[in-house]
């Protein structure tokens, strides 16, 4: 992991996690035993559950819980070894229900989970240049039956637009009324999905019409920011270090992730593209790009996307990166930023 510090912290942007790993329950008849808690675990880790008991009761038996899923019962005050398998990476919760003298009381505390992958440096190649709109403050970007297709922020100034990546030429744009702020989108199952940032609104489109069919209130309080799909489900960011995962024919939320590069998370995760399987990501206010394993949140690659700017005198620091859209036709990627004047159409090499 050394060789790789350099390039989490000034690519990424890492926020070291708390180095506290565990929460004592509220009561004081109990707690966990954590004395030989580690820092961090990782998948396939082995876990001894067990509390203490400092006024001797004398315990019938201890219900312990992980994330609130019943994972073992013992007699008396008996421990349980467990298994640190299928579980996300992040913070889990532990629970001892203990019962004694016909009472019973809990104990709670928590571990982290962290990533045991070493991410590779990734290479890039341009194939091409094209002009990209300066206005555009870019938001989302992606493909749909070979035509380019991108959405923007700022209120007052948010779109969707098709167009054609090599001359610019319009051929749709929907703008939306000035309360919104435009953000990520998608197309999935015939439907152009939008979101918004802070409004908690997000939008449904046929997408060859491209008629408003739906409106709809995020099920969960937060911000929108990225959107992407497999062609199942659509994955969205919030600004934190979560990639939700949502259901589009109900719009409600089944399951997240959270992204950790080795024992670090990486927060402020923003667009989103699902490209071989993976989710490549913007990192808000980082030139790079993060793979990521949709399954674990484990982040596998890095591509340092810093030397693009070389090819562009007229944007400044506050012009961030972000936007990646994958063709299927050419089996390339096109990059592009907020405000840049340009896009670039790559590959990508280990």
């Amino acid at each position: 992991m050394k060789n790789y510090n350099f390039l989490f912290f000034i690519l990424l942007g890492i926020s070291l996690t708390n180095c506290g790993n565990t929460k004592k329950g509220e009561n004081s008849i109990f707690t966990f035993d954590n004395s030989n808690y580690k820092q961090h675990y990782v998948a396939g880790d082995a876990l001894s559950l067990g509390i203490l008991n400092p006024n001797s009761k004398e315990i019938d038996s201890i219900i312990y819980y992980v994330n609130d899923k019943k994972v073992g019962t013992k007699k008396g005050n008996a421990k349980l070894d467990f298994k640190l398998n299928n579980l996300k990476l992040g913070y889990q919760y532990l629970k001892a229900l203990v019962y004694f003298g016909g009472d019973n009381s809990e104990a709670t505390a928590r571990i982290e989970i962290v990533s045991n992958v070493t991410p590779k440096l990734l290479n890039y190649k341009i194939i091409n240049t094209f002009p990209h709109d300066t206005a555009s403050f870019t938001e989302g970007f992606e493909f749909h039956n070979d035509t380019l297709c991108e959405s923007t922020g700022l209120k007052g100034k948010s779109y969707f637009r098709k167009y054609d990546y090599k001359t610019g030429k319009i051929f749709k744009q929907i703008n939306l009324d000035s309360m919104y702020f435009g953000e990520g989108i998608t197309f999935i199952n015939g439907k152009l999905f939008q979101l918004t940032w802070q409004e908690k609104t997000g939008f449904i489109y046929d997408a060859k019409t491209m008629k408003l069919e739906k409106t709809f209130t995020y099920d969960k309080d937060i911000e929108g920011w990225g959107m992407t799909n497999d062609g199942k489900y659509i994955y969205q960011t919030d600004k934190t270090e979560k990639i939700w995962k949502m259901d589009p024919e109900t719009q409600k939320m089944i399951d997240y992730i959270n992204v950790y590069s080795g024992d670090s998370k990486i927060k402020a995760i923003n667009e989103l593209e699902w490209i071989n399987g993976k989710i490549y990501t913007n990192v808000w206010t980082k030139d790079a790009i993060a793979v990521v394993n949709p399954t674990t949140g484990a982040v596998e690659g890095i591509l340092n996307m810093s030397g693009l700017r070389k090819f562009m005198k007229d944007i400044t620091q506050d012009d961030v990166l972000n936007g990646i859209a994958y063709n299927p036709k050419t089996k390339t990627i096109f990059v592009t930023g907020k405000n840049w004047s340009k896009m670039f159409e790559i590959t990508v090499s280990e």
